[in-house]
């Protein structure tokens, strides 16, 4: 094994497949999705998340989202409702080479959806998921310092604060869910 594949290891186990839940599609996202992360990373919604109303830097990390796929084969899943495949969320599996540990991660693009349980529904599905297709060992969630509702949906997925790990970020607060089914 070369030192770049230690560095950067391919994890890379399969291609994700879509996932369906009572209400929602999670897929993997296209170009189509564009404007809706646009919307959201403009917005003041989105400063937990980096959101810093920079036209550019909003484009690089939204391609950084289409190219996770291309190169590990999953990724953050574009949660839509099943009737319309408007992208409502991003959630899922995210794993950059720099990343500490595997987490799943979420982001609500719309606020006309925020506090009717889809996050949850959507996050639920994509821990499962990591632990019982991906089979990863363990699953985070790095949640920014002050961001309540994502602090309040790792915990109702049972994820519990961990102290003594490693974030992205020295202030990064690190959620640990359960290995198993996630509780809501």
């Amino acid at each position: 094994m070369t030192s770049s594949e230690l560095k950067y290891p391919r994890r890379r186990l399969q291609v994700c497949q879509n996932l369906n839940t009572d209400r929602l599609t999670l897929r993997r996202p296209t170009a189509d999705d564009w404007p809706a992360f646009h919307d959201f990373m403009m917005s003041d919604r989105s400063t937990a998340f980096g959101g810093h109303k920079d036209l550019g830097k909003a484009w690089r990390t939204f391609a950084s989202e289409l190219g996770h796929w291309e190169i590990f084969g999953y990724g953050m899943w574009a949660v839509t409702r099943q009737d319309d495949d408007t992208a409502i969320g991003l959630v899922g599996p995210w794993t950059p080479p720099d990343w500490p540990e595997t987490e799943i991660g979420w982001m609500i693009l719309s606020d006309a959806v925020e506090g009717t349980g889809i996050a949850t529904e959507a996050a639920k599905a994509a821990v499962d998921h990591a632990f019982n297709v991906l089979g990863w060992d363990t699953v985070v969630s790095y949640i920014a310092p002050g961001n309540t509702r994502s602090i309040r949906l790792a915990e109702k997925l049972g994820a519990v604060l961990d102290t003594g790990a490693t974030g992205p970020a020295a202030d990064t607060l690190v959620y640990r869910h359960p290995k198993g089914q996630a509780h809501v």
